[in-house]
């Protein structure tokens, strides 16, 4: 290996480190700077310089994450979870398009969790984020997720009431055995094969009014836009404190948080392909081999086809 590959190595593990939610320690969303763009030789670039490195970083993770996910899909042995949670307008949709645009789609599935039906209201919160959890050799994506139920639904617990759960007080006990819920399924997942990635992608206040902002400007971007959307703007240190928990209590060495800073989006987006290639790469998988038996069939294969008239 040589020094610049050396130096490179030592970088990513720096600012991948610095992404993740320790495990037993606060999330510290209100300490981590939303516009962070890796330290070191980043912070002296250019904003142009900036976006250009960003996009070559994010254009070799794609790169590296489709040969990744093949290798994935190759051995069928494991799958991997990725979950977006993030405030309105920070980058899920186009961070998910943008990182996975290089790889097969046949291997990945992407669900978005919306309100519950009355069918999975008539089961246990997990039940439909089971349901949808992806089988092995494939990636899935959570784009909203069952952390809903511990942000969404403590920011307004008054939803709790179409889940007709058992009575009992619903205080900060009640939050805690969502957490522990939450943390045991998970551990399931991972025991059974299903690595998990978890992303918070963390938008400044200011770097969301202006996005909501241009969209409400262009004729051909309102679309986008949700009103209802800045009803929940009002509700943002509700939101940001029911996050800073939630990051908190659910961040585990299996299934660990990464709070991507997302006013940036193609440094988040090169972040967010960085940890997801190092998670299979860390699997170490091998390509599947051929037994003796089937690589006597597939010479005899090959010298039918090589008899075959031209």
């Amino acid at each position: 290996m040589t020094t610049s590959e050396t130096d490179q190595g030592d970088r990513r593990r720096r600012i991948l480190a610095h992404l993740q939610v320790r495990p037993g320690a606060p999330a510290d969303l209100a300490g981590r700077d939303t516009a962070w763009t890796g330290g070191g030789d980043f912070d002296h670039l250019s904003s142009d310089e900036l976006d250009a490195t960003a996009k070559s970083l994010l254009h070799e993770g794609i790169d590296q994450l489709k040969d990744a996910q093949e290798l994935l899909w190759a051995t069928d042995r494991y799958a991997l979870l990725v979950v977006f949670q993030a405030l309105d307008a920070a980058g899920k949709d186009s961070t998910i398009e943008h990182v996975m645009s290089g790889v097969n789609p046949q291997g990945v599935q992407v669900v978005g969790f919306k309100k519950p039906s009355s069918e999975e209201l008539d089961h246990a919160f997990l039940w439909r984020i089971a349901k949808n959890a992806p089988e092995r050799g494939r990636i899935g994506i959570f784009n909203r997720s069952h952390y809903e139920e511990v942000v969404a639904l403590k920011v307004h617990p008054e939803w709790l009431e179409a889940q007709r759960l058992p009575p009992g007080d619903r205080g900060p006990q009640f939050w805690a055995d969502r957490y522990e819920d939450l943390n045991a399924f998970e551990h399931h997942l991972v025991r059974n094969g299903t690595r998990i990635v978890k992303f918070f992608l963390h938008v400044s206040k200011a770097e969301q009014k202006r996005r909501f902002m241009a969209r409400l400007d262009n004729p051909d971007k309102q679309w986008k836009f949700n009103p209802g959307d800045v009803d929940v703007r009002a509700e943002w240190d509700q939101y940001m404190a029911a996050y800073e928990e939630a990051l908190t209590a659910t961040s585990t060495p299996w299934a660990p948080w990464y709070v991507l800073p997302a006013d940036h989006k193609r440094v988040m987006q090169a972040m967010a392909a960085a940890v997801i290639v190092d998670e299979i790469t860390a699997l170490q998988l091998q390509w599947p081999t051929v037994s003796d038996a089937d690589r006597e069939r597939n010479a005899a294969a090959r010298a039918r086809l090589l008899a075959e008239p031209d």
